[in-house]
């Protein structure tokens, strides 16, 4: 089937934020008094919980603390991810993070072919902005058919629910879209949603079993989208097994 959209998380895909991202938590932990410390490694192993409110719940619950004291610390989530959410805007606008190899170039020919672009993300609309505006320029966001994200739905990734969005905003069937991925969670939702997954690893999620995608490359410099669209338009729709560019 014709090929006619294509669909980008933000974090780890557009661009590797998930250094900034935390930088900000830790900043926001300092700010208010928590003094917790969420170094690389911990962090790798908190980014398999989607969504960053979650991540800091399932921290809460894993620290030990008395139940009296982690059910002071409960209703503190949406004030630490807020805080953390202004910070990490802030970060953005100072110190611009660029796009991930490939991918300015793969936006821009998706323009030029005519193909709608859109968002499925499980980090917050106002973090989608900050990047898209400071990696692509002001007005950028309107390159963009629909952009899904945050607490649009019930469930995040792996729930498939946010692609479903997605695609419900193009107002297109999964089989014209092909789905760009950094993490396993992502992979699965993709998945599940019935898109064409490729997937680029970063150093956070190296390891983890990609399997599903029916592509995998270390950067989208490795294919352009001629090739893309030749790969989309052979694959089965049940899938089929990863391949390498």
């Amino acid at each position: 089937m014709t090929l006619r959209a294509l669909i980008f998380d933000v974090d780890g895909t557009l661009a590797d934020t998930e250094e900034a991202h935390r930088q900000a938590f830790n900043a926001a932990f300092i700010e208010l008094e928590l003094w917790w410390d969420w170094g690389p490694q911990l962090y790798a192993q908190l980014l398999r919980v989607s969504g960053g409110k979650e991540r800091i719940a399932h921290y809460i619950e894993t620290l030990r603390v008395t139940p009296a004291a982690r059910a002071r610390l409960r209703p503190l989530v949406s004030l630490i991810h807020d805080a953390k959410t202004r910070i990490y805007k802030e970060l953005l606008e100072n110190f611009k993070l660029p796009l991930r190899p490939g991918v300015a170039k793969l936006i821009r020919d998706a323009r030029a072919a005519d193909l709608k672009l859109a968002i499925a993300s499980t980090t917050t609309p106002a973090n989608v902005e900050a990047l898209v505006t400071a990696a692509l320029g002001r007005g950028a966001m309107s390159w963009f058919a629909t952009i899904a994200a945050g607490d649009m739905v019930a469930s995040k990734k792996p729930a498939p629910d946010i692609y479903r969005l997605a695609l419900q905003g193009l107002r297109l069937p999964a089989e014209q879209c092909m789905a760009f991925e950094d993490s396993v969670n992502g992979l699965r939702a993709a998945g599940a949603a019935g898109l064409f997954t490729v997937v680029t690893p970063t150093r956070w999620n190296i390891g983890q079993d990609f399997g599903g995608a029916q592509l995998l490359v270390n950067s989208l410099e490795e294919i352009d989208l001629p090739a893309l669209a030749r790969l989309h338009a052979a694959w089965p729709a049940q899938g089929a097994p990863a391949a390498r560019a």
